[in-house]
């Protein structure tokens, strides 16, 4: 197979949505999500596993509903800046909403973190999920679907462009002519769009790969299209092995049809593998997981994020599902909208929708470690992904995954036994983006 695949790690800390439970479990420290020592090692474990990334999400929301790590976390690009000091290969991604920054200080932050890391840094382009952060920004409400997806390609056009300020040999530093920078080299953006007037220049020179890599996920109708557009990254939302192939395909031709490279375009699906000497014992332990962290009142909290952070709780339980399609359209409107067609035709109560969108749900990644690299050798061959998002619940499951399928996939030429590269494009195969204002074809960065 010509085709290698990537892994990236995605930490858990104390518990994310659907985690309710991992903030109890022994080894898992109850100020994980705010230690930088806990995210030194994870990344430290990852880098020595050869992962292509760290990858850390965000919010700016919360209510007292909301999961253990949601309540008390780290700024993401503060994080990585650290972790990047104790790396040397992995790649940094970070979490970041186009709607709530504005485009001059996040790119300078990126790029901040790009120098910093050595050309390692990636942006998660969100437009964030909870309506409430509006309030957090001083709007009332939050932007509807079409504004924010406009927003978010024109910001990442504007840092893009700002990225390209300088060309690469903009500093000569030449002592004996007095000259630090050639003027001639150094460009204004001059940006006047729909949403954004920005002059620049950005006062950063570009890194080592050029300019970050751009992650973003996209479902809806507009994610997909944002994502096929400027998308160099994709967190995919994973499913069957049908409906993987499904979004790997419909992205992959949405990005020819944009006259972009589809290989240039890489394709990560969550998964969460548990793995146990046998495969006995790795079935036994994903229930057990399950029931530790099925808690029925958070998910009920949970359900309500769909719904611009609604409070089911005043709800009769056992009455139809609530008319309540008007909250979805700011939020999060693909997954609302199914949930609302799904209570809608099979005529569910609030407490079955809740139960629903919670239930049990077999991975198909359990097993003994042979067991996870044959299905991740079968997904990978059946073109559902280009990478794997990992999760672990804690230490030592990473452990287990990294001493056992990592070594088995790398003996099937699956995965890398050395880093290609010393920067994130170098390693995810991604060519290195030419300067606007040089336009000389630059090759993969290695």
């Amino acid at each position: 197979m010509s085709r290698t695949l990537h892994l990236a790690l995605h930490p858990y800390g104390v518990g994310g949505p659907g985690q309710h439970g991992l903030w109890k479990d022994p080894r898992v420290a109850k100020n994980a999500s705010i230690d930088i020592n806990y995210y030194i090692a994870q990344a430290k474990a990852a880098e020595h596993a050869l992962f292509d990334a760290l990858f850390i999400v965000d919010s700016q929301f919360i209510n007292s509903t909301y999961p253990a790590h949601y309540l008390n976390r780290l700024e993401p690009l503060t994080l990585l800046s650290a972790v990047a000091t104790h790396t040397r290969h992995i790649g940094l991604v970070g979490t970041a909403s186009s709607t709530y920054n504005s485009p001059f200080n996040l790119a300078r932050r990126f790029a901040s973190l790009d120098h910093i890391s050595g050309g390692r840094a990636g942006w998660n382009v969100v437009t964030s999920f909870d309506t409430g952060t509006s309030r957090n920004f001083g709007l009332d409400e939050h932007l509807d679907y079409t504004t924010r997806y406009g927003r978010a390609l024109e910001f990442v056009q504007v840092a893009r462009g700002l990225w390209d300020s300088y060309e690469d040999d903009a500093f000569p530093a030449d002592v004996a002519r007095d000259v630090f920078l050639d003027p001639a080299k150094l460009h204004a953006l001059d940006h006047e769009g729909e949403h954004f007037k920005i002059a620049g220049p950005l006062n950063l020179s570009r890194s080592a790969q050029g300019q970050p890599v751009i992650f973003q996920a996209g479902v809806s109708e507009e994610g997909r299209d944002l994502a096929a557009q400027v998308a160099e990254g994709i967190y995919a939302p994973g499913g069957t092995l049908r409906q993987a192939q499904e979004y790997y395909a419909d992205i992959k031709s949405r990005t020819a049809s944009y006259g972009r490279d589809p290989e240039h375009i890489k394709i990560f699906i969550h998964g969460g593998p548990v793995v146990a000497a046998t495969d006995e014992a790795a079935v036994r332990r994903e229930r057990e997981i399950f029931e530790e962290d099925n808690d029925f009142d958070r998910n009920l909290a949970l359900l309500g994020r769909s719904f611009g952070a609604y409070d089911f709780s005043g709800h009769d339980l056992d009455a139809p599902f609530p008319d309540v399609a008007h909250l979805a359209e700011k939020g999060g409107r693909t997954g609302a909208a199914k949930l609302i067609e799904r209570a809608r035709t099979e005529q569910l109560t609030l407490r079955q929708v809740a139960q629903s969108v919670s239930e049990f749900r077999r991975s198909p990644f359990v097993g003994a470690p042979t067991t996870v690299a044959d299905t991740i050798e079968q997904w990978f061959a059946a073109g559902t992904f280009d990478g794997i998002n990992l999760a672990f619940r804690n230490n030592d499951d990473l452990e287990l995954f990294v001493d056992g399928v990592v070594p088995i996939l790398q003996k099937r030429g699956l995965f890398r036994t050395e880093y290609e590269a010393e920067t994130l494009r170098g390693n995810l195969g991604l060519p290195v983006p030419a300067n606007r204002h040089t336009r000389a074809p630059q090759l993969v960065n290695g």
